[in-house]
């Protein structure tokens, strides 16, 4: 009798435990979904919805292999960032820009990369998922948005992967004395504009290559990285140390009328000293060396391959900054140390220097090191384009057979696959100069919308089932354009704009106040940025109208960024977070829109045509196949609420 009771009983507890599971489940589908759910599904409910991330399994439940750890995280940074660039940018600024102040334009251009690398950091940190800017919109904007970022971020990884090859044969060239561009150009001749004037089977061999690599197993591919990385660093700490025996610090306060005049009729020497072409050519250069920092938010596409994502992912790319700045601070100053600014050779300044000092032998060690630096920023480019396009087919957003995942490998092979395939045809076919410049609209893009998420998040309305000490939150499907709530009045929306009633914890109401002023900011950034960039001479003649729209717009962003301030945020967590919220990303996305609209137009109508796929993509497909997903949810939510009352009475 006894035993009988006690299976009893424990059957009873399995029973309960099961019921209190469903009834939990239920109740979180409800308590947030009620409305959303039970209405019938909309176009611009799918626009708007975000992503559903589940605080069980964030870090555990995932197809790919988690083998990456914090030194190949920051490997996989460095070496995306320090390609070619260090080893030309230096001399390029210095020569034309920023004369030796190019040293200050690093360090502004580090500090405006750095904001957006806290922003990456907390993130990856919160989200550890694979997709980086593209699953980051997705959570806290929604479908559209995310999409936008997400075909950005292929055509960056895209455009850089192929310019980095083109790179590596240009390079490779130059030390065998263009065989390779001969032997190209009889072999396959192309005479069309926009195209190249051969196809480089070099670059397009090299690409196919890279890509099988990366299909086929990450580790093997990371420690090949950290090999090339590694070498790389050494190298540049080779010519750090050998330019400062070197050093010659007359070089940075130089009298213009001390110099040859044959070099001051061929060459603009500015006014000598440290900032011969003024603070403003500083700012100038900063804006350029700005782009020398782009590559470090590959780490955050191995949200799903790393071991402890919430700690290494953070960390990898705090440090990966760092050395990138160190590195170019140190390269730049012997740069110019050794060589007086207006001497330095555009293409490589580097070999030039060590010639001129007489260091011939050292040409050499510079002439490997690019081409080091260059294999490892072409993994760096190529690894996270498959990430990014299997983050976007699990959503449904692109073709399953990009999101197929390897059982034996554990890596996105079909996406691996097409895009070495779709790089290596632009590699080999285009000549991408004039391409080149797309890279900058999809970074700076992504930086924007990662800083822009990163202030709905700490302000937006979290659930009661949130856990905050493990620093997740169980989002939901709805969007804060339709999300549910108390009925909004003007009385109600003025007295939470200032927050009369002190409330301390986000509501509906505040998330959308949030979100609208977030939009008035970049709104007013981006009318701040076209007064700087098309009205500068209106300022410097001391114009009217130039002197009142100005402060008048920058008097109302401080508002804006004022009023943010006031709302509600979320509580504190354990996990990385970005400090001075909403500061530091306003003043990110101040940046990026500016330096975008430093760009020519012809690149914004390229990345028009480029988002015109994009978006044929996405209503002819991605858009029906998300509203089907919606209706089978709410299908599934109706049938979950019928049995509701019969769970609830066992």
């Amino acid at each position: 009798m006894f035993m009988i009771i006690l299976f009893l009983s424990a059957r009873s507890r399995r029973h309960q435990t099961l019921l209190s599971h469903i009834k939990t489940q239920l109740w979180l589908t409800s308590n947030n979904n009620n409305s959303s759910m039970t209405a019938q599904p909309t176009y611009w409910k799918v626009l708007t919805r975000r992503k559903v991330l589940p605080n069980d399994g964030i870090e555990g439940d995932t197809k790919l292999n988690r083998v990456l750890g914090l030194f190949d995280l920051t490997a996989l940074g460095v070496g995306s960032t320090l390609g070619a660039g260090v080893y030309v940018l230096a001399g390029q600024i210095a020569r034309d820009q920023a004369g030796p102040s190019v040293i200050l334009s690093f360090a502004i251009a580090a500090l405006a990369s750095l904001l957006a690398g806290v922003c990456y950091a907390e993130f990856g940190a919160r989200v550890p998922k694979a997709g980086s800017a593209y699953v980051y919109s997705y959570v806290c904007i929604g479908e559209f948005a995310a999409f936008v970022i997400g075909w950005n971020l292929m055509l960056e990884y895209i455009i850089g992967t192929a310019s980095v090859c083109r790179g590596i044969s240009l390079y490779l060239d130059t030390l065998i004395n263009d065989t390779l561009k001969h032997t190209f150009a009889e072999i396959a001749p192309m005479n069309v504009s926009f195209l190249g004037s051969y196809f480089d089977f070099f670059a397009f061999g090299l690409v196919i290559v890279f890509g099988v690599a990366l299909a086929f197993g990450v580790e093997t591919s990371a420690l090949a990285n950290n090999f090339c990385t590694s070498l790389n660093i050494f190298i540049l700490s080779f010519v750090i140390i050998a330019g400062a025996i070197k050093a010659n610090f007359s070089n940075w306060s130089i009298d213009p009328h001390t110099v040859n005049t044959t070099i001051t009729s061929v060459n603009d020497i500015g006014a000598g000293g440290f900032f011969p072409f003024g603070f403003a050519g500083t700012l100038k250069g900063a804006a350029t060396c700005f782009f020398g920092f782009v590559g470090f938010d590959c780490i955050a596409t191995t949200g799903e391959e790393v071991r402890n994502p919430r700690r290494n992912i953070p960390r990898s790319i705090l440090l990966s900054l760092l050395i990138i700045f160190l590195c170019y601070f140190g390269v730049s100053t012997v740069l110019t140390l050794m060589v007086p600014y207006y001497e330095q050779d555009p293409n490589a300044p580097l070999p030039f220097a060590f010639k001129q000092v007489g260091w011939t032998f050292a040409m050499w060690v510079v002439a490997i090191g690019g081409l080091v630096g260059l294999l490892a920023s072409l993994f760096g480019a190529l690894f996270p384009l498959p990430r990014v396009m299997y983050s976007m087919a699990e959503d449904g957003l692109l073709f399953p057979f990009l999101g197929k995942i390897s059982p034996r490998f554990r890596v996105p092979v079909g996406g691996s696959i097409f895009a070495a395939l779709f790089t290596s045809l632009m590699a080999g076919l285009f000549d991408l100069q004039q391409l080149v410049s797309l890279l900058s609209i999809g970074t700076l893009l992504a930086y924007s919308v990662v800083a822009i998420s990163i202030a709905i998040l700490r302000y937006m309305e979290s659930t009661e089932g949130s856990d905050c000490e493990s620093g997740t939150q169980p989002l939901t499907e709805n969007s804060m354009l339709t999300s549910s709530g108390t009925r909004i009045t003007v009385k109600a929306v003025l007295f939470q704009l200032f927050n009369i009633k002190r409330i301390d914890t986000p509501t509906s109401l505040s998330t959308r106040i949030v979100g609208t002023l977030i939009v008035v900011f970049c709104l007013l950034s981006l009318g701040i940025g076209v007064i700087l960039n098309e009205a500068y001479d209106a300022l410097l003649q001391n114009q009217l109208w130039a002197l009142i729209l100005l402060p008048i717009l920058i008097l109302l962003s401080l508002l804006v960024l004022v009023a943010i301030c006031m709302q509600p945020r979320e509580p504190i967590i354990k996990t990385f977070r970005v400090p001075l919220v909403p500061l530091l990303p306003a003043v990110s996305v101040f940046i990026n829109i500016y330096l975008m609209l430093q760009l020519d137009a012809m690149t914004w109508v390229r990345f028009g045509v480029w988002m015109a796929i994009g978006l044929s993509i996405y209503f002819f497909y991605g858009l029906p196949n998300s509203l089907r997903q919606l209706k089978r949810q709410r299908n599934g939510w109706q049938k979950m609420k019928k049995n509701n009352t019969f769970y609830q009475s066992i």
